[in-house]
């Protein structure tokens, strides 16, 4: 084993215990939809997003999902080929206890897929985000999972302090995380810097500003792209946010407790990073980043490939990127 290998970064973190893939493909399981409403802060947003509360109880997910975790839905029905749907894993928005404190009820935040096909000009549908939008009360869907073991909150949350960077439904899992740190590490502190295009597509924003109104050791920041920001910042993506959230984001990032969780579309990661080596001393980046000298004094010219080559992110930072 490497040298490198064998040192641990300090800070990290030992993830809390996840089980997977009681349920699958093969043998789904049944839930029942609960509810199913918007979720963006106005009905006028460009997108379409639902909040979708399932009751899982009597199947093996009952009680077995922790934050942070994904679980599968299979869509009815066949497709062009007459093959039935493959499943579409879809992040878990509740805490490790459900919506309902008993394991019982999980949530997911869902996207309408509408667009349209490049050569042939048809409308195109999502096959799975428009069935479940689509879904009310008392219907029942297969499911399966849960799935994954690395996004997840550590096995001792109050160990830790938390920098969650999401964007669109990357929100998800951070609103079961918020929840469940809020209820087991209260004196944790937890940045979230959340992304859209406008005001009006900002996921369960009303929720968010309540609970960073009820908790002071939670901060709510947005990011906005193409408007204007609140505070007056002009238009921004979240890694610009990052940059000019002062010092309640430098104070995580420079704890010894300080983890970075990155959920959201894919390539916003690579911004990210390149903000924290400009803004972090390199003793500081040490604990998140091990940047190789070519990459440091090459930075405008990163791509994404680079992560995990000459980027390489620590076990201090977590990321579910699609």
């Amino acid at each position: 084993m490497s040298e490198r290998a064998s040192t641990p970064i300090p800070g990290t973190p030992v993830l809390a215990d996840a089980r997977m893939h009681l349920l699958t493909p093969a043998a789904p399981g049944r839930a029942v939809v609960l509810s199913n409403r918007r979720c963006t802060a106005s009905a006028k947003s460009s997108g379409f997003v639902r909040h979708i509360e399932l009751d899982v109880s009597g199947t093996p997910l009952e009680n077995a999902f922790i934050a942070g975790q994904s679980f599968g839905i299979i869509p009815p029905g066949v497709d062009e080929s007459g093959r039935p749907h493959k499943l579409r894993l879809y992040s878990i928005a509740s805490p490790t206890g459900g919506e309902d404190g008993q394991g019982k009820i999980l949530s997911t935040t869902v996207k309408r897929t509408i667009d349209e096909h490049w050569e042939s000009g048809k409308l195109f549908l999502g096959v799975a985000s428009n069935f479940l939008c689509d879904l009310r009360p008392g219907d029942t869907v297969s499911v399966t999972g849960p799935n994954g073991k690395r996004f997840v909150l550590p096995a001792d949350p109050s160990a830790h302090d938390y920098l969650f960077i999401a964007t669109g439904t990357g929100i998800a899992p951070f609103r079961g995380m918020i929840r469940e740190i809020a209820t087991r590490a209260p004196a944790s502190r937890v940045v979230l810097i959340m992304g859209s295009p406008y005001a009006g597509d900002l996921i369960y924003h009303d929720e968010l500003q309540a609970q960073a109104h009820t908790n002071a050791n939670f901060t709510y920041v947005t990011a906005l792209s193409r408007q204007p920001q609140a505070d007056g910042h002009p238009a921004m993506y979240v890694d610009q946010r990052l940059a000019t959230g002062g010092d309640v984001v430098r104070r995580i990032l420079e704890s010894p407790r300080g983890l970075v969780y990155v959920c959201g579309v894919a390539g916003m990661e690579l911004g990210v990073f390149k903000t924290m080596t400009g803004i972090l001393t390199p003793d500081v980046l040490a604990q998140y980043l091990t940047v190789d000298p070519d990459a440091l004094a090459t930075i405008s010219t990163w791509e994404r490939r680079m992560i995990h080559k000459s980027i390489r992110p620590t076990r201090r930072v977590f990321m579910e990127v699609y």
